[in-house]
């Protein structure tokens, strides 16, 4: 009921079942980021900030609280290392 699934981009079998598991997953993530972030909105409601805001690149806390982001600012390199020196 939650899911909101208008069409179907493929007609098997197996590309509606995938379909229909992004559908969920999609659904349980944003659950457990509304958990996590302490998100006082419905999940309808962030569902549809992050449908505007998907290719935005923002902290994903800025988008549903508003408020300015500051990033911490260090002196070192920020990449991290792949393997050890």
């Amino acid at each position: 009921m939650h899911l909101r699934i208008k069409s179907f981009y493929g007609t098997s079998e197996n590309a509606v079942k995938t379909q229909i598991w992004i559908a969920i997953t999609v659904y349980v993530l944003v659950a457990i980021i509304k958990k996590k972030l302490k998100i006082d909105l419905s999940l309808y409601t962030i569902l549809q900030i992050l449908s505007i805001s998907i290719f935005e690149k923002m902290p994903i806390i800025q988008a549903f609280t508003g408020t300015g982001y500051k990033t911490k600012i260090t002196n070192g390199p920020m990449q991290l290392n792949l393997f050890d020196s």
